[in-house]
């Protein structure tokens, strides 16, 4: 049997996703996975995926495109072409998976499971509630399960086997500082950032600021003299072999702290609670929670900081970053 296995969303969205592919793998023939333009450099690293086919969907994603009549009937072809018996749609908890439903069932996928609480008429043949208050990565694994597809593992998650870093990070121990955020109201400021840099420093940690290509300002900045930057200098395989040797990882709510999760290093997560920890936090890893979680934004899903100052992460200090590092990687 071929499987189809659907997660539209980003780059840390397709990493929590990994352990339900893996759970569809371990009883399929064939995993193909559908997601977006985001995601799929993650897709590429998930272990269990024999394909991956990305697509940008119209209700997904910051910036979404129009809906396009001969890109979706194009799109309806490649999924025919896979002739997948069965599909897993993976959204997340504020997400309806009933237009990609849609679209599987046009494409002629005969059997369908996604979590609704939305009406889904003909469109889904397993209609699954996900637990309230499940992490993004468990409730993927339990609407696997409800499919028939049980966790054939320790469900934490994994990707590939990362490339050596040593040329990019050099020998010895380090930390590293990821600064950048996928939205602005997830990110600590550059600021604090830099600072807990030279805290970190002359704490006595070697220090990696990693970033992507359109982060270089910012990673330099936040660098400064005192840490090797590394912003741009990374693919997905590449940071995951950078994440993976470090001591411990310093980031916000975004890809990295899964792709670090993925990897077994621990995370200092400033996380700003626009959405929940409970389902968003890094997983299966030893990490520390730093921010307000009681903070006016909780549970607004802002992108942009909705209270002056961004209190809910700008009032974490270099201390904290540098007590929050030093537990981890005692424990460790």
């Amino acid at each position: 049997m071929k499987a189809l296995v659907t997660r539209l969303d980003s780059f840390g969205d397709v990493l929590l996703a990994g352990p339900a592919v893996r759970a569809v793998a371990a009883r399929a023939d064939s995993v193909t996975l559908l997601c977006g333009p985001h995601g799929a450099p993650a897709a590429r690293l998930l272990p269990g995926v024999d394909e991956v086919i990305v697509w940008d969907s119209p209700w997904t994603g910051f910036q979404p495109p129009q809906v396009d009549r001969e890109e979706i009937d194009r799109l309806l072809a490649t999924l025919a072409a896979v002739d997948a018996g069965t599909a897993l749609i993976l959204t997340s908890f504020h997400q309806s998976p009933l237009p990609t439903a849609l679209l599987l069932r046009l494409a002629g996928v005969p059997r369908i499971a996604a979590d609704s609480e939305d009406h889904p008429g003909s469109l889904l043949d397993v209609r699954h509630h996900r637990a309230p208050h499940a992490h993004e990565a468990e409730a993927a694994l339990d609407l696997a399960e409800a499919a028939g597809f049980p966790r054939p593992d320790d469900g934490r998650l994994r990707v590939l086997p990362p490339p050596a870093a040593r040329a990019l990070t050099g020998p010895g121990r380090y930390v590293v500082v990821h600064p950048g955020a996928s939205v602005p109201a997830r990110a600590w400021s550059p600021g604090r950032c830099a600072q807990a840099v030279r805290a970190l420093a002359a704490a006595g940690h070697r220090v990696v600021v990693t970033g992507g290509a359109g982060e270089r300002d910012l990673t330099a900045y936040v660098a400064g003299e005192r840490a090797l930057d590394l912003g741009g200098r990374t693919g997905a395989a590449e940071l995951s072999g950078v994440l993976a040797g470090a001591d411990c990882v310093v980031t916000g709510n975004t890809g990295p702290a899964h792709l670090a999760a993925a990897v077994g290093t621990p995370v200092v997560s400033l996380f700003a609670p626009v959405v929940p920890a409970e389902r968003w936090r890094p997983y299966g890893v030893p990490y520390v929670l730093l921010g307000d979680q009681g903070a006016p934004c909780a549970g607004t899903r802002a992108r942009q900081c909705p209270v002056p100052g961004h209190p809910c992460l700008d009032e974490v200090t270099a201390h904290d970053v540098v007590a929050a590092v030093g537990k981890l990687v005692e424990a460790t």
